[in-house]
């Protein structure tokens, strides 16, 4: 990756208002993939088994248990293919083109069955509101490799950025992952306390679904490849929403509460304009997490460590007594306050 000269990545300029067609198709493409790992991969709590993860070249399913193989779908944005490979050599590659979801769907499908793959999965997408069956589906077929390969280098970043605020946690956290059904990257905090039932209202999805993801209280943050003004945003929400969220000030300036979303929007393109995207970035997950945090009353003395783990650690870090480290503190603190 090209970097600046304090060797910071390079936060790239998305071409958002022109990426829709493609951002679109293969949202639908990554569905169809991500509905053969759901329906292979053994079940965890919020959907966890779901995702897809991003790598040095696009996006990956990792390995789904079949039988007594294992097999992997992988998205290269680099290379622009889709492959499949198993445990035993074999393998087929799609190239990633301009092509209908009907006739993506078809011809994954016929790939996995020419693996000895068998799968169904339910042939319709969710989290969409004009939910056309894959199989029916003529109406998106646009890739822009330029535009793919921009989608990817978006995630890249935020990946990398929200992989670093997930460490200073010592609660239970999730990987920062891709859910193919919202098409967004997230990742969680949770309380350890359980979440009143979630009312659902994600289109073409059961409540069900969201009673799972959200059945424990969490603060999450994410980011999505928008299409629509502003563009690519990081976003962050607490559930369920304590009162008086939506109106605490957090950090940057830039960032605003989305009523209508019920979460915190930061702008991609206000990130990678500022003198430091990184800290950018960071404080707004740390600022929305506070916030949260504070008004719901978590522990925060417990789920968080007294100290961020150094890279590479060189000692453990979650199991430092706070009261210790804020004795340590004091003490240097009257240290430097003597007269001299």
């Amino acid at each position: 990756m090209t970097t600046l000269g304090d060797d910071r990545p390079v936060w790239p300029e998305l071409p958002w208002r022109e990426w829709e067609p493609t951002i679109s198709t293969l949202r639908l493409w990554v569905q169809i993939v991500g509905k053969v790992r759901m329906a292979l991969t053994p079940p965890l709590n919020h959907w966890w088994h779901v995702p897809l993860y991003v790598t040095a070249s696009g996006l990956t399913t990792s390995p789904i248990p079949y039988g007594r193989r294992q097999f992997q779908v992988d998205f290269d944005f680099i290379a622009h293919k889709l492959t499949v490979t198993d445990t035993e050599g074999q393998a087929f590659t799609m190239p990633l083109e301009p092509r209908s979801v009907a006739r993506f769907y078809v011809e994954f499908m016929a790939g996995l069955r020419g693996l000895a793959i068998d799968v169904q999965i339910r042939p319709r997408p969710v989290e969409i509101a004009d939910a056309i069956p894959f199989e029916d589906d003529e109406q998106h077929a646009s890739y822009v490799p330029s535009h793919a390969s921009s989608f990817w280098h978006g995630l890249l970043q935020a990946d990398r950025v929200m992989k670093a605020f997930q460490s200073g946690f010592a609660g239970k956290v999730s990987p920062v992952q891709f859910f193919w059904g919202s098409f967004d990257l997230a990742a969680a905090r949770y309380s350890g306390r359980p979440a009143p039932l979630h009312p659902g209202g994600a289109p073409n999805c059961g409540a069900w679904v969201m009673e799972e993801a959200y059945s424990r209280e969490e603060s999450s943050i994410g980011w999505w490849p928008g299409i629509d003004p502003p563009g690519p945003a990081f976003y962050a929400y607490t559930y369920p929403e304590p009162e008086g969220y939506a109106t605490t000030p957090v950090r940057p300036a830039a960032a605003s509460y989305d009523v209508q979303l019920g979460e915190f929007v930061l702008p991609y393109d206000d990130v990678r304009r500022s003198a430091d995207p990184n800290a950018v970035a960071l404080d707004f997950f740390a600022s929305t997490y506070r916030a949260g945090a504070d008004l719901a009353q978590w522990d925060r003395a417990l789920l968080e460590p007294a100290v961020l783990p150094g890279r590479a650690p060189r000692r453990a870090w979650t199991t430092v007594n706070a009261a210790d480290t804020a004795a340590k503190a004091n003490r240097i603190h009257a240290h430097r306050a003597r007269p001299r």
